[in-house]
């Protein structure tokens, strides 16, 4: 027997962020604590939704590092406490959002993260007592708006996720307006983050016809639009179809991933150096197809039709051929991912929550490979 769940409420649209008072009305908010990083308020998009608020209630925490922390995480408490905050407004990519979903936890549960870590037993640790969440997204790749999870770099050098149902946001507020213009490095990495979400999820071998069915969508959208919201950042249809797809790669992954991001979370949890999950993604992702091939049945089938490639195609290349025409990394090396970095990174994708639901569970020997093959 299967048991299925969706989700939270979405607001999704050009236009979308005008609703941001009446949700906070909704829930109560008042003053809420806006999580978010520099990059954000630099691009002039923080801005665009203060001008939606009263200035005067709201206590703004910009330091949310690339990959977000523990200590992040405790800054953003002591604000959110200094300030009397009674809520969160998450702005930005997924680093932002996470952070923001570790705030709200923070500030409402006594004791150290870890103790709230999915592989460390703290799913029913977390309480309905968590602080309200309103979740904006500002890039098309995430997911974490629809998200029951947060990923966080802890003290002790580990990435754990911290996952309960009472983490998703209150309220996702998903307007495309926000995207235009987004570099075209940044749109491509969170696209394929988006894309990878979806294969990913769609080969995991748990029984969701619903997130399968999501999958393919957002599957089918990224790849027929990545190329030209990257191409034109003012291509308003294919920036609503990326946050779309964004938002479905969101919503399927509560099925379930695999390895591919049990080798990103675990090279992401490097402090130096601080590596992109979405590009990590997109150089993992060709790898890990080639080592699941004969694990998931006809869903290589399903995904190149999907794609209108040929039925005899490769799957895997025709992804790193995707990544090349969008100016992305194809290899580890790359990105400065050095062997050095391999044994450690293994260690951590061993313990990661993906792992559980991945079609062909890989050993320690197999990560090494995987990791050296992509390096």
């Amino acid at each position: 027997m299967a048991t299925i769940g969706y989700l939270t409420t979405t607001l999704f649209d050009f236009g979308a962020i005008k609703s941001l008072p009446t949700e906070m009305e909704a829930l109560g908010i008042r003053r809420p604590l806006l999580v978010t990083d520099t990059g954000v308020q630099n691009a002039g998009i923080a801005d665009k939704v203060l001008n939606h608020l009263d200035l005067n209630t709201v206590v703004t925490f910009a330091n949310t590092p690339p990959n977000p922390t523990e200590e992040a995480v405790r800054e953003g408490a002591t604000a959110y406490r200094d300030g009397g905050c009674d809520g969160v407004i998450a702005l930005g990519g997924g680093s932002p959002i996470d952070l923001a979903k570790g705030v709200a936890l923070a500030v409402t549960h006594e004791g150290p993260l870890e103790h709230y870590a999915a592989i460390h037993g703290g799913v029913g640790r977390i309480t309905a007592k968590v602080a309200p969440v309103i979740a904006i997204p500002t890039t098309a790749g995430t997911g974490s708006e629809v998200g029951r999870g947060a990923l966080l770099n802890l003290t002790n050098g580990s990435k754990l996720a911290l996952i309960s149902p009472h983490l998703f946001p209150k309220r996702a507020i998903c307007d495309p307006e926000l995207t235009l213009g987004l570099p075209p490095l940044l749109t491509a990495a969170t696209g394929i983050d988006a894309l990878t979400h979806c294969i990913e999820t769609y080969l995991s071998p748990l029984v969701n016809p619903p997130a399968e069915a999501i999958a393919l969508d957002g599957a089918r959208r990224v790849w027929r639009f990545i190329e030209r919201a990257v191409k034109d950042g003012a291509d308003r249809e294919a920036r609503w179809e990326m946050m779309m797809a964004a938002l479905e790669g969101g919503l399927t992954f509560q099925k379930g991933l695999g390895a591919v991001h049990s080798l990103s979370h675990a090279a992401g949890a490097l402090r130096a150096p601080t590596l992109h999950h979405g590009m990590l993604n997109g150089v993992l992702l060709p790898h890990v197809l080639r080592f699941n091939d004969g694990y998931v049945g006809e869903k290589y089938a399903v995904l190149l039709d999907l794609f209108s490639l040929d039925k005899d195609a490769d799957l895997a290349g025709a992804v790193e051929g995707l990544l090349k025409r969008l100016n992305l990394p194809v290899t580890l090396g790359e990105m400065g991912f050095r062997q050095e970095h391999i044994a450690g990174t293994v260690t951590r994708a061993m313990a990661d929550h993906s792992n559980a639901t991945t079609p062909r569970r890989p050993s320690a020997e197999d990560f090494e490979t995987l990791l050296r093959a992509a390096l």
